[in-house]
């Protein structure tokens, strides 16, 4: 492989929905970051037969509101 052309990859942090972390490794962000998942294994539809529900923490509205918000919308 060529030097310095590859990210470095290093041991991150994994949120899951339920609070639940585990140690893995990754190019994301730097050394000891922690990635937080919105929607995992635990929580999507795909993955639980149906019967869990995705709950939007921030709201659609508000999220277009704090997005758009020096816009006058």
């Amino acid at each position: 492989m060529k030097d310095g052309i590859h990210p470095d990859y290093h041991s991150i942090t994994i949120k899951m929905t339920d609070g639940s972390t585990y140690q893995t490794f990754s190019t994301y962000g730097k050394e000891g970051d922690t990635l937080a998942l919105d929607i995992d294994p635990l929580a999507h539809p795909a993955w639980t037969g149906g019967n869990s529900r995705l709950m939007d923490t921030g709201g659609r509205v508000s999220k277009f509101k704090n997005k758009y918000a020096g816009l006058g919308f």
